[in-house]
């Protein structure tokens, strides 16, 4: 399709307009790189917009544009070429970025559509932390504070493309979609190994014509103090807005601008949607909760903090080092060096807090929980990395990450002590939440970093007694976003004082800090070792059940139902899905999870041994059962965790017999169709889809005013024919056993002709 140079912009706009619909993808993307290769940018900038929003997809999520989040090499290879080619970071899109960036054209982006804490910022007329947002405020003619921000073609390509992932909507269930295999999620990775290399410089902008010169970057945004991006706000209304109208005289600049801001835009897009002030409000149990975040999107996050470990870990030695910051070093290693304390750490860290505190009890927390394991071995992704050790000697971890577990000791307690929280309420029969608990023993099992987190503690613990020459000091937030050329804090040599200051600036100086090697959050161990060793007794008894099945026909098989499936019609964890291996993994699961947290706590034998004993005292010498597992509370013996489910196995075991008692069973002690019940919170509808149901026992309707007045209506009508309260009882009972067991035999039958 050839079109004249001479033609108006509108006119241009709808001729692609009209071509996204009558022609195919293919020509369709032809046609674009053409227009890019041949027109001004005086014309393309009119273009751009519509375009933008035609590969992402609008910011309502309404229109999907190209459907990055589904489109997959393995299913439409053709397309998924194409589109990869044309928003390749070397490609035709961001050629047309760089050809309208050198004429400084501005776009504006809806406040509206920012991240909840942003968009109330800027509405309280308060300026964000982050510099991004600086200068980009537009103010309406009466002086009133605009909904708009004006931004550069370069960030208004990757807001839209960062957001993409947010506004559109969830993907469906039943679209089974590898999220590492999809176009958005390999593209994130290209833009990430584009601009923040770990070998070698940032590659210049394309040139906008064969042999023409490279465009200039756009104006940066003034140097400003590092201070003026502390805990207190300023307001919008006293700080002079104007837009960037020269380019930054300084050359230096040049190589990273677009680095600094990418990284800002996802962390500002993926991560800041909660402030300290939510997150403190949201301690409280009846908070509303807000932005819920997709298993989807916390792979994407995972993707962003491996790689920022590896740039960050790309400096080479005598750049790392503390003289280095004395030596003329380029913005690139400045950058390499502050990427994730500086511009990272806080957000992430509230991310992290929401979703250990709001996100369903299945297994789909394991995203979740990849993720904070991946931020915590950053010298997983350092270039001289050794050999992962074998299981039985993990590979010790080096005293030079030291410092960054102390500048993050809350990333690992804090949120250690989450974990067990959500460990103990999780059914660890079930081999994924088996391996969940694993996972994290093992990685904090690692030689060498029990103890660096202990000396955290101590020296977050350290009481000030020599305060002489640091009470000028103010605990702030050392990892607030800030313009790369503004100047660092000075450094800081005090090892309790970086502890503190990073504790302090994440929780607020009032925080209570609970250790993880205290005494509270050994309590919540040794519970959870007890829950393991309950879960590991749980197993053998549904394994040894299943063993001991009779083969021989049951009552149900005489009555004609012979072919009952029992995975079908029963399931009391993910255990049936694989059998007696799947038990064997669960239980080799939790038996190393054991042994880990015994390294970890130093927890000795004869604790653990302990736990096994305890397990033989729900009966006595006569067989009798004993209490289940309690505690004494203000209104008498409340279940522990471990009491809820102490037999558990014997109600498992019952519940898979392929007889008419354990149909009998499983009809009285499972719940039939919860999942399909109509939920109006989506939260609790994702939680339940992924919750595997197990045996459970129910007296809840016996505390029912419809059941009390049911049975005084029933004794009432007994006595009106001579019949006394007990024979009454037994003849409800006996109804009720007939009933049970026409409706056992109807549900079983009902299941086999299911599809």
């Amino acid at each position: 399709m050839a079109f004249p140079h001479l033609q108006q912009p509108s006119f241009l706009l709808a001729s692609l307009k009209a071509d996204s619909i009558n022609k195919p993808f293919a020509q369709q993307c032809q046609d674009l790189v053409k227009v890019i290769e041949d027109f001004p940018a005086k014309e393309l900038h009119t273009i751009f917009p519509w375009l933008v929003e035609s590969i992402f997809g609008s910011l309502d999520g309404v229109l999907i544009g190209w459907n990055l989040r589904c489109l997959q090499g393995r299913v439409n290879p053709v397309e998924y070429s194409i589109v990869m080619e044309f928003l390749d970071p070397g490609g035709p899109m961001m050629k047309l970025v760089y050809k309208l960036q050198a004429e400084d054209y501005k776009f504006d982006f809806p406040v509206s559509y920012l991240p909840g804490p942003v968009k109330a910022s800027i509405q309280e007329c308060i300026l964000p932390d982050s510099p991004l947002y600086h200068n980009k405020v537009q103010f309406t003619p009466t002086g009133g504070l605009g909904l708009n921000l004006a931004l550069n073609p370069f960030e208004y390509y990757i807001f839209f493309f960062a957001l993409s992932l947010i506004t559109q909507k969830p993907l469906p269930v039943s679209l089974h979609v590898r999220t590492s295999d999809c176009a958005y999620f390999i593209l994130v990775d290209r833009y990430l190994s584009w601009f923040l290399p770990t070998e070698g410089s940032v590659p210049p902008p394309l040139s906008s014509s064969p042999g023409g010169t490279s465009p200039s970057p756009p104006p940066r945004t003034p140097a400003m103090p590092f201070a003026s991006y502390g805990l207190h706000h300023t307001s919008l209304l006293k700080r002079h807005i104007s837009h960037q109208t020269s380019v930054n005289a300084d050359p230096a600049s040049h190589e990273i601008w677009r680095s600094e801001t990418l990284l800002q835009v996802f962390v500002e897009m993926w991560l800041h949607h909660y402030s300290l002030e939510m997150y403190q409000k949201m301690q409280s149990p009846h908070a509303k909760e807000s932005f819920t975040p997709t298993e989807e999107h916390v792979l994407v996050v995972r993707l962003l903090l491996k790689h920022l470990h590896a740039f960050a870990n790309s400096l080479k030695p005598e750049q790392a080092s503390p003289s280095a910051h004395s030596h003329a070093t380029s913005p690139l290693e400045e950058f390499k060096r502050a990427a994730v304390p500086r511009f990272v750490q806080q957000k992430l860290y509230l991310f992290l807090q929401h979703c250990f505190g709001h996100w369903p009890l299945d297994a789909s927390f394991r995203a979740v929980l990849e993720m904070w394991l991946s931020y915590l071995q950053p010298w997983r992704y350092a270039p001289d990395k050794q050999a992962p050790g074998s299981d039985s000697q993990p590979r010790c971890v080096s005293e030079k990450w030291a410092p960054f577990v102390q500048e993050n000791l809350l990333m690992y307690t804090k949120l250690f002590v989450g974990f067990l929280n959500r460990a103990l309420r999780t059914d660890l029969v079930s081999p994924k939440h088996a391996l969940m608990v694993f996972r994290v023993a093992k990685v904090f099992a690692q030689p060498n970093l029990a103890e660096m987190i202990q000396k955290g503690e101590q020296l977050f613990l350290e009481p000030e007694l020599v305060i002489s020459h640091r009470q000028h000091r103010l605990f702030t937030a050392p990892t607030f976003t800030g313009s790369f050329l503004s100047p660092w804090p000075p450094a800081v040599t005090d090892a309790s004082f970086k502890v503190k200051n990073h504790v302090y600036s994440l929780e607020g100086q009032d925080c209570k800090y609970t250790p993880m090697f205290g005494p509270e959050a050994r309590t919540l161990v040794l519970r959870l070792a007890q829950l393991i060793t309950q879960a590991k007794h749980t197993a053998k008894s549904i394994s040894d059940q299943c063993a001991e099945s009779p083969a021989g026909h049951s009552f149900l098989s005489w009555l004609g139902f012979s072919s009952m499936d029992t995975n079908g019609s029963y399931q009391a964890n993910d255990l049936d899905e694989m059998g007696q291996d799947s038990i064997r993994k669960t239980d080799e699961y939790l038996e190393k999870a054991l042994e880990y947290l015994r390294q970890i706590f130093r927890l000795s034998e004869a604790q653990l041994r302990q736990f096994t004993l305890a397990l033989g005292t729900t009966q006595d010498e006569n067989g009798k059962k004993q209490l289940p597992d309690c505690i004494v509370g203000e209104d008498g013996l409340i279940l522990t965790p471990l009491g809820r489910y102490q037999f558990a196995g014997q109600m498992a075991a019952l519940c898979s017999r392929d007889d008419f008692l354990g149909s009998f069973c499983r009809y009285h002690l499972t719940e039939p169709g919860l999942a399909s019940r109509h939920l109006l919170s989506p939260v609790v509808r994702r939680q339940v889809a992924g919750h595997t149901r197990g045996p459970r026992l129910s007296l809840r309707f016996l505390g029912s005013y419809r059941t009390l007045v049911s049975l005084l209506l029933a004794f009432l009508v007994a006595s009106l024919f001579c019949v006394g309260p007990l024979p009454c009882a037994l003849l409800l009972t006996l109804g009720y056993v007939l009933y049970a067991s026409a409706m056992t035999l109807l549900t079983e039958r009902g299941k086999l002709h299911q599809p």
